[in-house]
C-alpha cells in the first residue's frame, strides 16, 4: 500500500506538485499572519470609548478637547533572564507588543498608565539584565509623541518592602521619570501617583519620603478645593491646582478582605475568591488604606496587583478598580481598561484582547485541516468528494 502510493507520489507531474506545495505555503501564511497579527485588530476594533455624562450632546471637537482619553493596563511582567525561558519571552512580549501598537494606532488615547510590575524580575536584576529588560520594554511599548506613558512602581520592580533598597527606587525612577506622591495634571484632571510599596508605615526611609511627599501633595489638593476645614491662612502661600477631585493611580489594592465580593469573567477563580488577603502582602494594610482615603478623599482608585479583576465600594462611594494583568503569562483572557475622563465625571469601559486559548485552537483547526489535506493529496486518504462518488458508482452498478 504505501509503495503504491510512493510510487504514484513521484509519478505526478512537477507542476502539479509545485502548484499544491504553493497552496499549503499560503495556507499556512495566511494562519500565521491572521492569529499573529490581524486578530489583534479584529478584537480590539470592538473596542469603543465610553461616554461621559453630556458627551453625547456636545460636539466631536468639544469632546475631543475636553475629554481626556486614557487606557489603564498593568502587570506585564516582562520574564528576566533567571526565570525567563526564551519560548515564553517570545510569545508573551509579542502579545502584549502587538496589543499595545495595534491598541494605540486604534483608539489613539492621550495618556497610558501602566500600574506596576512592569517587570518580573525587577527586584533583584543585575545592573546588566535591568538595561536588557529596559530596552525590550522601550521596544515593545512605544508611542508617539501625542500619546504620554506613565509608568507606577510595582513590588516585582523594585521589591517587597524587605528587599526595596535606595539603589532599586532610584533606579526605576530614573527610567520612567516616577515618584511616590507626583502628581499629573492633564486637561484640568488630577492624577496622584502612589508608590504602595512603600506605604509600609515602619518609618524607612524611602517610606518617610514617600508619605511626606504624599501628605505635602494632599495639602495643595485639598487648598485647591477650597474645604471648609481649611482656613485661608493655611493656604496662602499653597500653590492652587486645578479643583478637581484626584484620582489615585498605584500598584497594591486598597484593604479588603479577599476577592470574595468581585464579579465578572476575568475576576479570580472560584477556588482563590474566598482565600484571605494578606495586608502588605496581597494588599495595603487597612492603616496604610485609611490615610490614602483620608488625605484624598479621591473619586476613583485604579490599582493592579492581583492579576484579576475587581470592583469595590470605599466608605461606600469611593471606586476602586483592580485592573487585571495585560499578559497571557497570568491570564487567558487579558484586557485593560478605557477612560473616558473630565474634571467632575468619568467613564470606564473594558477591552479584552484575544484570548490565548482561541489562538490555540485556530491553530489545532488549522493543523489538522492541513494534514487531511496532505494525506488526501498523496492518496493515503480519500477524499469525501472521490468516496461519495464512488459510492454512487456502485449504487448505480447494482
Amino acid at each position: 500500500m504505501l509503495s503504491s502510493s510512493s510510487t504514484t507520489v513521484k509519478n505526478l507531474p512537477l507542476k502539479r506538485r509545485l502548484c499544491f506545495l504553493l497552496k499549503l505555503v499560503c495556507f499556512v501564511s495566511s494562519v500565521l499572519i491572521f492569529c499573529e497579527f490581524l486578530i489583534y485588530y479584529v478584537v480590539i476594533f470592538q473596542c469603543q470609548w465610553p461616554n461621559v455624562k453630556g458627551g453625547t450632546h456636545m460636539s466631536e471637537k468639544e469632546t475631543s478637547a475636553s475629554v481626556l482619553k486614557a487606557i489603564i493596563l498593568a502587570d506585564t511582567h516582562l520574564l528576566g533572564e533567571i526565570k525567563g525561558h526564551w519560548l515564553d519571552k517570545l510569545r508573551r512580549e509579542w502579545q502584549m507588543e502587538r496589543s499595545f501598537q495595534t491598541a494605540l494606532w486604534l483608539l489613539q488615547p492621550d495618556i497610558v498608565f501602566i500600574l506596576g510590575d512592569v517587570f518580573d524580575e525587577g527586584k533583584w536584576s543585575s545592573p546588566q539584565a535591568w538595561a536588557d529588560d529596559v530596552r525590550r520594554f522601550q521596544k515593545m511599548f512605544k508611542h508617539s509623541v501625542f500619546t504620554e506613558l506613565v509608568v507606577i512602581a510595582g513590588n516585582h520592580d523594585i521589591g517587597f518592602h524587605y528587599e526595596m533598597t535606595t539603589y532599586k527606587v532610584n533606579r526605576f525612577e530614573k527610567v520612567f521619570n516616577f515618584t511616590s506622591g507626583k502628581l499629573i495634571t492633564r486637561k484640568g484632571i488630577n492624577f496622584v501617583l502612589v508608590n504602595s510599596v512603600a506605604m509600609e508605615g515602619d518609618g524607612c526611609a524611602v517610606c518617610r519620603t514617600s508619605e511626606a511627599k504624599l501628605v505635602a501633595l494632599s495639602h495643595k489638593l485639598n487648598c485647591s478645593q477650597q474645604k471648609p476645614n481649611h482656613s485661608n491662612r493655611r493656604c496662602s502661600d499653597v500653590e492652587k491646582l486645578p479643583a478637581s477631585e484626584p484620582i489615585l493611580l498605584q500598584h497594591y489594592p486598597l484593604y479588603r478582605k479577599s476577592d470574595a465580593e468581585c464579579t465578572g469573567e476575568d475576576s479570580a477563580p472560584p477556588e482563590e475568591k474566598n482565600i484571605p488577603f494578606k495586608e502588605k502582602y496581597d494588599v495595603l494594610s487597612q492603616e496604610a488604606s485609611q490615610k490614602l482615603l483620608w488625605w484624598f478623599q479621591p473619586r476613583l482608585i485604579l490599582s493592579g496587583h492581583t492579576h484579576s479583576a475587581c470592583e469595590v465600594l470605599h466608605a461606600g462611594k469611593i471606586p476602586e478598580i483592580s485592573v487585571p494583568s495585560f499578559s497571557w503569562r497570568n491570564r487567558n483572557n487579558p484586557s485593560f481598561i478605557m477612560g473616558s475622563i473630565t474634571p467632575t465625571d468619568f467613564s470606564l469601559q473594558k477591552c479584552f484582547l484575544p484570548f490565548e486559548s482561541r489562538v490555540f485552537t485556530i491553530y489545532c483547526a488549522a493543523g489538522a485541516l492541513l494534514v487531511i489535506l496532505v494525506l488526501a493529496h498523496v492518496q493515503l486518504l480519500t477524499p469525501p468528494f472521490y468516496f461519495a462518488q464512488r459510492l454512487i458508482s456502485k449504487h448505480k452498478a447494482v
